[in-house]
């Protein structure tokens, strides 16, 4: 009588094991690709935030009285924040001569916009200003501020 040949298997829990670490160790750097990529792409993002933030990283504050606020930030390099409101045509220029005493004109005025004003505060910050009359007696202020 011959003998018979018997049939090696593997245990069950042996696969199992090598399963979850092949899973750990080629699905773990894909996901962490996947996130990347994710948060890469949101990067310098504009993204809403409270006016007051805002206002305080330009070095100013918002009017009394300004209506239609509206503010946001974009962070990755650098951080860059923009507002936009509107506030009476008559207390613009004492706010301004308040917030910003050494404003600059500037060069570059976006179209529609009838001034534009720089601040800089070294190679620390820029403050970009402009103004556009509208009817009646409001203006609508854009300000856009970045750091260096």
């Amino acid at each position: 009588m011959g003998e018979e040949e018997k049939t090696v298997r593997p245990r069950r829990g042996v696969w199992i094991r090598w399963a979850a670490l092949l899973t750990v160790l080629c699905g773990g750097p894909i996901a962490l690709l996947i996130w990347g990529a994710t948060a890469w792409s949101e990067a310098g993002e504009p993204k809403p935030v409270d006016c007051t933030e805002a206002m305080d990283f330009a070095r100013g504050t918002l009017p009394p009285g300004a209506t239609d606020a509206r503010c946001t930030a974009a962070h990755w390099q650098e951080t860059r924040v923009q507002a936009e409101f509107r506030m009476e045509r008559g207390k613009y220029e004492p706010w301004l001569a308040a917030v910003y005493p050494e404003r600059k004109p500037s060069p570059y005025c976006p179209h529609g916009q009838a001034g534009c004003l720089r601040v800089e505060y070294g190679a620390v910050l820029s403050v970009t200003l402009g103004v556009t009359y509208e009817d009646g007696d409001t203006v609508l202020v854009r300000l856009t501020a970045f750091d260096h």
